[in-house]
């Protein structure tokens, strides 16, 4: 039996891969050899930072403590072509059910759904190379070597959905938190004011002999839940992942409300807060029929619903009847409906699969113009503008890369600046 006890269901973290090593300049050294070639050796590979679902877990709740996660970087590389130690990855526990999504884009990033999944969201910076790689045969002696590249590194928002079969809505003391204490072992908060249920609640169906399934107690709706009204966007999203509703209606009327009236409400919310979720299957579980405004408006009520293709179930939550008929039809039906997935059923939430970033972007600002991009930065990382060869690689790079064609045809003229993070400098055709 699994009871949610204590939900902590979004959080904001921030997460960044290791940076490679860096490649390092060397030269060999043995005895009765006067000049050795270079042997200078590769940084290591940056950790990774890969999320793992485990199944113990049920809350987002240690993400509100810690926020920064960074993966190991890789080490410099060493003399004698050794190269450096990769850094090792981080791994990062959710609870099933977790959505990563970007921060800015709000695109989904992972949908972490089954047990020991795995994904990488951050990749580790690649290891710089040592100057061994830049020999040639007219640079016999390369006195330079590049840096390692900067892991992937952004903020994400973690989203916890609830991971349940069947999911009960319906107004606030429409009766769910007494269906679901007395059909499973969970012992939600009850009482008779709006709003008991602030936290969902699960609780595990057992039907022995038969089958089981988990069940979820979804706070009360109410009108305008999804505009936000009564926390509605928080709760809502959590129906998404169930396979079955079980939308259970006071017939007896006891606030006040009419029973036919409160059914179109509900799924009219979640029409509007969702078509998919109007579109689920549900199984209506008209309550409170031991009660005598339960007994009279029952008949009405049930033949409205089943010309409409619902299948109505006359129970009491409080004393248990009906109660297992209901619980053995729904067994039933999520032996035959598909599984629910986030990504599957919102379309404008598709995962995100990054674009190739572009190498290099320029802005003028007065006379200067500002180089700027993640390559950029790399070459002038890994490059020492106080020797001569290391200038030389660094300036075929740039214009091979276009950025020197792309300069001149936003006008640059000589005596011009050219700031690349750090580094600036004239220029000069």
């Amino acid at each position: 039996m699994s009871v949610l006890l204590l939900f902590t269901d979004s959080a904001k973290i921030f997460v960044k891969a290791g940076d490679g090593g860096n490649g390092i300049v060397s030269f060999h050294r043995e005895k009765y050899v006067a000049a050795g070639g270079p042997d200078g050796g590769d940084g290591g590979r940056g950790g990774n930072v890969v999320f793992i679902v485990d199944e113990g877990l049920r809350t987002l709740i240690d993400f509100k403590y810690k926020r920064k996660y960074m993966a190991e970087s890789g080490e410099n590389g060493g003399a004698g072509n050794c190269s450096g130690k990769s850094g090792r990855d981080l791994v990062i526990k959710v609870p099933p059910g977790t959505i990563i999504k970007d921060e800015n884009t709000s695109h989904i990033l992972a949908d972490m759904t089954k047990s020991s999944q795995q994904v990488i969201l951050a990749k580790g910076g690649k290891g710089g190379a040592g100057n061994q790689h830049f020999a040639t045969s007219t640079r016999q002696v390369p006195s330079f070597a590049k840096n390692g590249d900067a892991g992937e590194e952004f903020s994400v928002i973690l989203e916890l959905k609830l991971l349940a079969d069947v999911g009960l809505v319906g107004f606030p003391n429409a009766g769910k938190s007494t269906i679901l204490s007395n059909s499973s072992a969970a012992k939600p908060k009850i009482a008779d004011y709006p709003f008991t249920t602030l936290e969902p609640n699960l609780g595990v169906v057992n039907l022995e002999g038969i089958t089981s399934f988990i069940i979820a107690d979804i706070p009360g709706l109410i009108e305008g839940a999804h505009e936000g009204v009564g926390l509605g966007h928080e709760f809502l999203k959590h129906i998404e992942r169930t396979k079955l509703l079980v939308h259970v209606v006071d017939v007896a009327a006891v606030d006040g409300r009419e029973p036919l009236k409160d059914f179109e409400v509900i799924n009219n919310e979640l029409k509007q807060y969702n078509p998919k979720l109007a579109e689920r299957m549900q199984v209506v579980a008209a309550n409170k029929v031991d009660l005598p405004r339960g007994k009279e408006n029952l008949p009405e009520f049930t033949n409205t619903l089943e010309k409409d293709g619902y299948k109505v179930f006359p129970i009491s939550a409080a004393t248990g009847s009906g109660m297992r008929e209901l619980m053995l039809y729904a067994a039933e039906m999520l032996s035959k409906l598909p599984d629910t997935f986030i990504t599957d059923d919102i379309e404008e939430e598709a995962v995100y699969v990054a674009a190739d970033e572009e190498p290099f972007n320029i802005r003028k600002e007065g006379k200067n113009y500002i180089v700027e991009g993640n390559w950029v930065r790399k070459i002038v990382g890994s490059t020492n503008f106080g020797i001569f060869e290391s200038s030389q690689y660094f300036q075929r790079a740039i214009r091979t890369k276009g950025i020197v064609d792309a300069l001149e045809k936003m006008g640059i003229n000589e005596g011009d600046t050219v700031k690349m993070y750090d580094f600036e400098f004239e220029y000069q055709r």
